[in-house]
């Protein structure tokens, strides 16, 4: 009986390292690579939990200009970043930036205490459905999707590869675009001409403006000869922030613009006016862009499903992270949606690295990094970027950035 109890004690414990591991843990996998890389498999899929949590926030000296778009204004400060920073059993070390309240972040890495950071699919499912309210949207939202990026990174050093490699690698360059061209005192048609330019000087072959603050024949104005200086070098595209209070205000807008080969339309009413999203998308022969203030696979279904738009930008951290980022995209290539991710490039690169239907990363440009040079601009050729070699999201703070401006 002892020795049948035995049995069954060392079959239950293989079965249960095998369910909290994934595939590539097996010993015939691990016999078949070299010693070191076979010894660094085996700890790495070891039970890895948190050992430690800060937030590591960085005050940076130089004073941005103030700019705005449809809806708001931002800048007119000095730019600081927050990162989460997770220490594991192992002594891995994971990083994210982080989006939202501290308290909130910090209250769901207590939910997975004592969980394996390894099961990446199971610590997403207990920070969204465990002991919180049901709210598919929000703040609470903005928390997870900063855990699990961070809980991404531990994964990547974990198994010495960049997160696009755990994922499984599609494509290994990448397209980008520069995003700016904001409204700003002072700065008029030639100053923004001269601003797009100079992004496309960077390597830039796509570069995003902002419209929807004036009446759409001004932007109208704008956007043209915006496309008349870059000429065969660069595509434009377009950005409402919701600006437009009407379908028929931003297809007026569009209508005027129609013929200039837009990349696309980004946008253009309200974020849950669905309909009228749809109405833009039908009347005009631009492709529209709709998704950035949307939360979770729930809601990127509430898009396609109302034929809302061409291509979903639902933002890595409003999103729910990688691992939701993940669905989001599975069940867009359902509808054959295109994704284009929001938000942070350098956790957004690994999913568009990943994903067959992403289709563009948006950064921002080298100019950027002059006021808030947290994390550091990305080599552009030709509008392409290459996927990154560093393990884990590749995006652990300067120490000595860390040292000089941490608050």
């Amino acid at each position: 009986m002892n020795e049948r109890r035995r049995f069954l004690k060392r079959t239950m414990t293989g079965l249960t390292a095998m369910a909290a591991t994934p595939a590539i843990a097996s010993d015939h996998f691990i016999s078949q690579v070299d010693p070191k890389q076979k010894s660094r498999a085996k700890d790495a899929l070891t039970y890895i939990t948190i050992k430690d949590v800060e937030l590591v926030k960085l005050k940076f000296d130089k004073k941005t200009p103030l700019t705005w778009n449809a809806i708001k204004k931002s800048g007119g400060g000095y730019p600081s970043t927050t990162f989460l920073k997770i220490t594991t059993n192992e002594g891995i070390t994971g990083y994210s930036v982080i989006k939202g309240a501290d308290k909130d972040v910090l209250g769901f890495v207590k939910k997975i205490e004592g969980l394996n950071l390894m099961n990446t699919e199971q610590i997403w499912d207990h920070m969204f459905f465990h002991d919180r309210k049901p709210v598919a949207k929000g703040k609470e939202i903005h928390a997870i999707g900063s855990v699990d990026l961070c809980i991404w990174d531990i994964v990547g050093k974990a198994l010495q590869l960049p997160v696009h490699k755990v994922l499984g690698t599609y494509r290994e360059t990448i397209p980008v675009y520069g995003a700016g061209g904001y409204y700003e005192e002072g700065k008029g048609i030639p100053e923004l001409v001269q601003e797009m330019e100079s992004y496309v000087k960077e390597g830039y072959k796509v570069v995003k403006m902002k419209i929807g603050y004036l009446d759409a024949k001004a932007d109208a104005e704008r956007t043209r000869a915006v496309v008349k200086a870059l000429g065969n070098d660069a595509r434009l595209m377009v950005d409402a922030n919701n600006g437009y209070k009407s379908a028929y205000e931003a297809i007026r807008y569009g209508r005027m613009v129609e013929d200039l080969d837009l990349y696309w339309f980004e946008e253009p009413v309200a974020p849950d006016d669905w309909r009228g999203n749809a109405e833009v998308r039908k009347a005009l022969d631009i492709p529209i862009v709709a998704g950035e203030n949307e939360y979770t696979r729930w809601g990127a279904r509430d898009l396609v499903e109302n034929h809302s738009c061409d291509i979903v930008n639902i933002d890595s951290i409003k999103g729910g992270g990688l691992t939701e980022m993940r669905k989001i995209a599975a069940l867009c290539s359902a509808f054959h949606v295109q994704i284009a991710p929001h938000g942070y490039a350098h956790m957004n690169i690994h999913a568009v690295a990943s994903i067959p239907n992403a289709l563009i990363l948006e950064t921002y440009p080298a100019k950027a990094r002059d006021f808030n040079p947290a994390l550091a601009a990305f080599p552009i050729k030709d509008g392409y970027v290459n996927s990154p070699t560093e393990i884990g999201l590749g995006m652990d703070p300067d120490p000595k950035l860390v040292q000089k401006y941490r608050v």
